[in-house]
């Protein structure tokens, strides 16, 4: 199991602390796929950053303009989120930009030193869930009341659409996010599937 993270310190104090640490070969391969369809989809290719995705979301909008970003669509990636989740804080404001600077350089230093499935794993161990809930694992005993390698394709992807605010939106009981996002990714996760590149990442040992 990986050191408490600055983040479960700080939950812990009002809500208690649950998390139970599975092994790359324990993930669930619909939990994987739904984390990378839902906030990701480059994960397999990227150095760390996605550049168009960073640079889209610099783009302002046009007053009165409604847009929908896309499901894997955001700036941060899953490698920036677990150099956050485990070596920095929480938090927005003036802190959130103090952050990026030492974000790029445990974000290059993870992807150079551990690789894309250990930083997958370490995401889907550390990623908060839900009130003192911190990974998928902890999550799916408490929202389903089994174990994370017995979840079917759409309890995973219940799981995954509460992010990024879990302590809100929460599969069970469903809410109204969670219940409009989910099939969303489930389609998402249909559609990359047969990645020859991603397939490699989530089949490998």
């Amino acid at each position: 199991m990986p050191p408490i993270t600055i983040t479960q310190i700080t939950n812990s104090f009002s809500h208690g602390l649950k998390r139970d640490y599975i092994s790359w070969d324990q993930l669930p391969y619909n939990i994987k796929l739904a984390a990378i369809a839902s906030e990701d989809q480059t994960f397999p290719d990227h150095s760390g950053f996605d550049w168009d995705a960073i640079e889209r979301s610099m783009k302002p909008r046009k007053k009165g303009k409604k847009t929908k970003i896309p499901l894997g669509g955001g700036a941060s990636t899953i490698t920036q989120q677990t150099a956050k989740n485990v070596f920095l804080w929480q938090g927005g404001g003036v802190t959130k930009y103090i952050r990026k600077v030492p974000e790029l350089y445990f974000t290059k230093m993870i992807e150079w030193i551990w690789g894309k499935q250990r930083i997958l794993e370490v995401y889907l161990n550390v990623i908060e869930m839900g009130p003192g809930i911190f990974g998928v694992e902890a999550a799916s005993r408490k929202y389903f009341g089994k174990s994370a390698s017995k979840l079917s394709r759409a309890e995973a992807a219940m799981i995954i659409a509460s992010l990024p605010n879990p302590k809100k939106f929460t599969p069970k009981p469903m809410s109204r996010r969670v219940s409009w996002r989910y099939p969303q990714i489930l389609k998402q996760m249909q559609n990359i599937e047969d990645d020859a590149d991603l397939q490699q990442l989530l089949r490998g040992k």
